[in-house]
């Protein structure tokens, strides 16, 4: 189940970083990469436990 989270959370990141790009919105890519990288780790994390 923490698994999906983290995917969910990678995609929505990459729809934002994808999004801000065709908008011109620095500040929605470098949201977009903070959750990215979180949802990694957390989904990273999530893994190693199990």
């Amino acid at each position: 189940m923490k698994l999906a989270l983290a995917l969910g959370g990678v995609a929505i990141g990459v729809a934002a970083v994808v999004y801000g790009g065709a908008d011109d919105s620095p500040g929605l890519q470098l949201l977009g990469v903070l959750l990215v990288v979180g949802a990694a780790t957390f989904g990273i994390r999530a893994a190693r436990r199990r």
